[in-house]
């Protein structure tokens, strides 16, 4: 057979001689190509708290979207808006499961926000860089990898703010783990229009080769959260277990006065062990009973 490029004629003489179904190419050849994904609501709405798929938009020119879960009261008056923030992966960035947070959604909304659960880039099917990477231990950027993580938290809050039904004021950032460290360090560029922040379980570089409490770099980690207090003044509530093997007791402790002494405005609870592992606090179910207490007078403080 002549090598090169083989033409449409003689494509389909070869393909009809080996018994390949002709439909099938000009199926191919006609197929358009796939439309790009617009940012907004994807799908209906679900069930009681109307639970909806959602693309938000990136800050970073990629054209990058969020996949997001957005849940929200009945009625369509504008609510105040709560943006929950997920954690890093141990299975690995790139296969982390689309965050949900049913449990703790579902109280949010009870208390008449609507919730907004984005996957930060580098994550699950939202994909891209992880740029959330702090690098190798000795050297651990904490800082710079909150901060990417605020990012897209600010794009989040930016583009929901946009919608008929979510009020430009009192909004509520939370987050888990890592997310709560980029929470912090969303609180650090003081937002306008943010009453509150929650950090859960908040912090890098835990279980360091999957050991529990040897932290990767714990200095680094409390002169982290120092530098975000520096420019912090937005009120944050700090929640903690007594048995978080990520972020043990002392460490947790430590983290929250170096915040504060250098300006920033923290309230700190260390709750009692929690299961297993009281890192999971805020992910676990039946959690809701121990921390919502500590987060309702928050929440009714807000505008």
């Amino acid at each position: 057979m002549t090598r090169g490029i083989v033409g449409y004629p003689a494509l389909i003489d070869f393909m009809r001689h080996r018994g390949f179904a002709l439909t099938v190419l000009l199926a191919l050849a006609v197929v358009p190509p796939a439309r790009a994904q617009a940012p907004g609501p994807q799908g209906a709405e679900q069930g009681k708290y109307r639970e909806q798929r959602w693309l938000i938009p990136t800050d970073d020119g990629s054209g990058r979207l969020m996949r997001t879960v957005v849940y929200r009261p009945m009625g369509e008056s504008p609510r105040p808006l709560v943006v929950i923030n997920h954690g890093a992966s141990i299975a690995g960035p790139a296969t982390a499961p689309q965050p949900r947070f049913a449990e703790a959604s579902a109280w949010f909304v009870d208390q008449g926000y609507v919730v907004v659960v984005p996957q930060r880039r580098g994550y699950g099917e939202t994909g891209g860089r992880q740029n959330e990477s702090f690098g190798y231990c000795d050297n651990a950027d904490f800082v710079g990898a909150g901060r990417e993580g605020a990012r897209d938290i600010a794009a989040a809050v930016a583009f929901m703010r946009q919608q008929p039904f979510v009020r430009a004021e009192g909004l509520v950032v939370a987050g888990h783990s890592a997310g709560g460290w980029a929470t912090l360090a969303y609180a650090s560029l003081n937002p306008p229009g943010v009453a509150a922040m929650i950090n859960v379980a908040g912090g890098r570089g835990g279980r360091r080769d999957n050991l529990p409490n040897d932290n990767c770099s714990p200095e680094k980690l409390v002169q982290g959260a120092g530098t975000y207090g520096r420019t912090a003044r937005t009120p944050t509530l700090w929640l903690y277990t007594a048995n978080d093997s990520f972020f043990d007791a002392g460490l947790s402790r430590r983290m929250a006065d170096a915040y504060r002494s250098a300006g920033g405005s923290a309230t700190y609870r260390l709750l009692p062990a929690f299961g297993q592992d009281g890192h999971a606090l805020f992910v676990a179910r039946g959690s809701v009973t121990i921390w919502s207490p500590h987060v309702k007078p928050l929440l009714d403080r807000s505008p």
